[in-house]
């Protein structure tokens, strides 16, 4: 390989369209070139990246998305160093999800957590990894191994499993081996164990801004550590890391990407982990602040890191990486050890054996009424009754059922609303409010919970959203019985005092089928909370609550 295409490896490209000889505005406006095809063949990466809701467009269902990785497949083994490809996604399940129904959706991690069973999670990963092999993605940036510690983590919340260590751990290994070892290597996919060194404490959205995460090192070696150490044991392929500064583990100020006492120091001498290093996105804030774009990816190696995400100005990234070599700054020897890394995941996940798919077998495997019916099944474990002062639940003679609050309508790749799902399912009427209801919105629907004989309002971020609460306060002022479900973060029951609390972790249309069923009395809760609730100062709600009936 010349040294062009062996550091082309060390790059994950996002590209743009659903088709590889699709022309698009964005492929040219970042690459200078029309179609995704081009792109592989002028840059020859190492990997692409799937997105369905970043602009870049290239989900519209299974069978294209296999038809596009074999495209870009051609591409990559037509050209440069005749490599195939790493096709990778962000699946990890509840509001992470890329590619939705008809392919099998699924709870978010936080709810595997809630459900308790490692077997679960397992089987969860184990579908999704067949699915996604199917249409030709052969690497997931999955499972999250942040332990969310901090309920005001404005990015991770129910993306981690939980906040307690060892239960995050637990999950995390179990996913490992599902998404890796549920079948041959060229029907299995590469699992990403992230964001090292952990993001659960984190204040700040590191897209936009560099968290500090001032945990005591003892401390991260009690709390965050455990799951990645976990994930290395399970087998996991990859790590990704973070654009966070963690000052005990290093005091430079460098964000962990960029840090060599963190990437060399730890992950690899430490742990012993010698798998692939990839970094998050970065496009990212959390990891521009400091240098240039064409310094990043030349830190990052210096660091140990083996291939970069989504560079922001790929031209001036490769030439970064180029000229530092030239320079003698990186030697080649450092570019062969990356490169090795990543060509031995190919060949290792059965990537070079098998680089193409069958589009027409797609519907054999992915979205099929057994995985969707297994999904389902752990799913109908993960939803949480927290309170149930009244005993309303289950409801017996609910009258008139009125749905109503937070909804996701409109948001690009994200189709579920949920307080229509939900209403659908319980036989209700259904008045969505989305994220920040008017105050004519408000009063709509308190007259209409006073027609009602039971309301069930859903909420998602009550801490940041007055309106939210406001709503949730109008309709126990009616006197009727309300039932409250936070649909993704689960801290919400901290913010409004409601006799009847429920959490989901997510609002895909898988969960709220279990979140009826529960509600209805047809299944019982079995959902354990995996993080605590605060309220102010005081633990509200404290980890493992849980009723049942």
């Amino acid at each position: 390989m010349s040294l062009a295409e062996k550091v082309g490896q060390l790059f994950v490209m996002d590209v743009w369209g659903e088709s590889a000889n699709e022309p698009d505005c964005g492929n040219q406006a970042k690459y200078g070139v029309d179609t995704a095809a081009e792109v592989v063949e002028r840059y020859h990466p190492g990997g692409v990246i799937y997105f369905n809701n970043s602009g870049t467009d290239n989900v519209d269902d299974p069978a294209q998305v296999a038809n596009l990785s074999n495209g870009l497949q051609r591409a990559a083994l037509s050209s440069g160093a005749h490599l195939p490809l790493i096709v990778a996604t962000d699946q990890e399940g509840g509001r992470v999800t890329r590619i939705a129904a008809p392919a099998t959706e699924y709870p978010s991690s936080m709810a595997v957590g809630a459900g308790r069973s490692a077997g679960d999670a397992s089987r969860l990963a184990s579908i999704n990894s067949h699915e996604l092999r199917a249409m030709g993605i052969n690497q997931d940036f999955a499972p999250d191994a942040d332990v969310n510690s901090n309920p005001l983590n404005p990015v991770i919340g129910s993306r981690s499993f939980s906040g307690d260590p060892a239960l995050a751990g637990e999950m995390v290994s179990a996913e490992v081996t599902g998404y890796q070892n549920s079948g041959p290597p060229t029907e299995t996919v590469s699992a990403a164990a992230k964001h090292f060194p952990g993001h659960g404490d984190a204040a700040t959205d590191s897209h936009t801004g560099l968290p500090v995460i001032s945990r005591t090192e003892q401390q991260w070696r009690e709390i965050d550590l455990p799951p990645f150490e976990a994930a290395i044991k399970a087998g996991t392929d990859v790590v990704m890391t973070a654009h966070i500064t963690v000052p005990s583990l290093d005091a430079s100020g460098e964000p962990a990407t960029l840090s060599k006492p963190i990437i060399t120091g730890i992950l690899r001498d430490e742990l012993g982990y010698q798998g692939v290093v990839v970094t998050d996105s970065l496009g990212m804030a959390g990891v521009r602040q400091l240098h240039p774009d064409s310094e990043i990816p030349v830190l990052a190696l210096e660091a140990g890191v083996d291939q970069m995400l989504m560079p922001p100005d790929p031209a001036a990234a490769i030439k970064g990486v180029l000229d530092a070599v030239k320079s003698g700054r990186l030697t080649e020897e450092r570019i062969d050890r990356s490169v090795l890394r990543i060509l031995e995941l190919k060949s290792k996940r059965g990537i070079v054996a098998k680089p193409l798919v069958d589009p027409r077998a797609v519907p054999r495997t992915v979205g099929t009424p057994a995985h969707q019916e297994r999904i389902q099944q752990l799913t109908d474990r993960t939803t949480t009754v927290l309170r149930n002062d009244a005993g309303l639940l289950p409801l017996k003679d609910p009258g008139r059922i009125l749905v109503t609050g937070w909804d996701n309508p409109g948001y690009p790749g994200y189709p579920a609303e949920p307080v229509v799902t939900l209403a659908d399912r319980l036989g209700g009427t259904a008045i969505s409010t989305g994220a920040n209801p008017s105050a004519a919105q408000i009063s709509t629907v308190v007259d209409a919970a006073e027609q009602a004989g039971t309301v069930v309002v859903l909420t998602n971020g009550l801490r940041t959203s007055t309106a939210q609460r406001d709503l949730v306060d109008g309709l126990l002022a009616t006197g009727k019985p309300v039932v409250a479900v936070a649909v993704q973060e689960p801290y919400d029951p901290g913010y409004a005092d409601v006799p009847t609390w429920v959490a989901t972790y997510d609002w895909r249309d898988v969960t709220m089928s279990s979140l009826a069923k529960v509600l209805l009395g047809k299944i019982s809760p079995q959902g354990k909370l995996p993080v605590s609730i605060p309220a102010g100062d005081v633990v509200r709600y404290p980890f493992g609550t849980g009723l049942t009936w």
